[in-house]
């Protein structure tokens, strides 16, 4: 496909690629794991990586490859729940305000403000506290993404505004144009490089989150993710007895995925921008 041929000419998206589809195939590994995630001493504790264990195994006596692989499918999860539901919410609010404009912007934005201006992450570590006997894959990502939407939505709100200024906003709406095509065929197209862009950070912000917190002991640490990974290798102090591999795996499987989704984002918005696309692979 040309899209795909065009992409690959920027050597981010070459990268994140291929970050991307390592990640995504550790995930689905996870399948066929020889060993259940939750259960302790299944494999000798403390082992270096060798040909048998690939990376090593931890004081819990699990073997640290298929516990990662585990860990990435896990967060994942919670971060594409993340990322999906608080985009739903940010172009909902977003659109709406910036369309309808008067009572109704001036109400979804208090909502919105509100939601920048107090301590988040406070908030969050309060609400973790309070729900974490119940605090699975879903309950978590859908945590983080009723606060992962108030300033994207503003930022799409301003695009709308902006739009809905235009002539051919009038000229939609003199034809008859509905709302709802308007926003879909008009708006959309417009709005889809910062959806994406905006999507792929929120990402990258859930996992950065769950890691967070996990690594403040503030979920289920019985769920094998990329926190709770190194939450059990810091607990064990596992870098002062040499057990660097056990450290290692969830930092530099973090480390990759972050600047992977970083340049998947920037790569993927300049190609969907037409002005920078044009400066990148030529006028079509």
């Amino acid at each position: 496909m040309k899209i795909l041929r065009d992409l690959f000419k920027d050597y981010r998206f070459c990268f994140s690629f291929a970050v991307l589809v390592i990640i995504l195939i550790m995930a689905f590994l996870s399948r066929f794991s020889p060993h259940d995630p939750t259960l302790w001493n299944v494999v000798p504790k403390d082992l270096k990586p060798s040909a048998k264990y690939p990376l090593g195994t931890d004081s819990n006596g699990q073997d640290i490859f298929w516990q990662a692989t585990f860990a990435v499918r896990n967060s994942l999860i919670i971060a594409i729940i993340a990322g999906t539901v608080s985009r739903v919410i940010a172009i909902l609010v977003g659109m709406v305000a910036g369309y309808k404009g008067g009572t109704t912007d001036r109400v979804l934005m208090f909502i919105s403000d509100s939601l920048l201006v107090i301590p988040l992450f406070l908030i969050m570590v309060m609400l973790a506290m309070m729900v974490r006997k119940f605090l699975n894959l879903v309950v978590l990502g859908l945590l983080l993404s009723a606060f992962g939407w108030a300033w994207d939505a503003r930022v799409i709100r301003s695009v709308i505004l902006s739009l809905r200024e235009r002539d051919f906003t009038k000229t939609a709406i003199l034809s008859g144009t509905g709302t709802v095509k308007l926003v879909l065929k008009e708006y959309m197209p417009f709005t889809m490089p910062l959806i994406f862009s905006t999507l792929i950070n929120n990402i990258s912000w859930a996992i950065g989150l769950e890691i967070t917190l996990a690594f403040l002991g503030l979920v289920n640490l019985t769920i094998p993710t990329l926190g709770t990974m190194l939450n059990w290798a810091i607990t064990y102090q596992a870098m002062f007895l040499g057990r660097w591999w056990w450290v290692l795996t969830p930092v530099f499987i973090s480390v990759f995925l972050f600047i992977a989704l970083y340049w998947l984002s920037v790569s993927i918005s300049e190609y969907l921008d037409p002005r920078t696309r044009i400066q990148r692979v030529g006028a079509e």
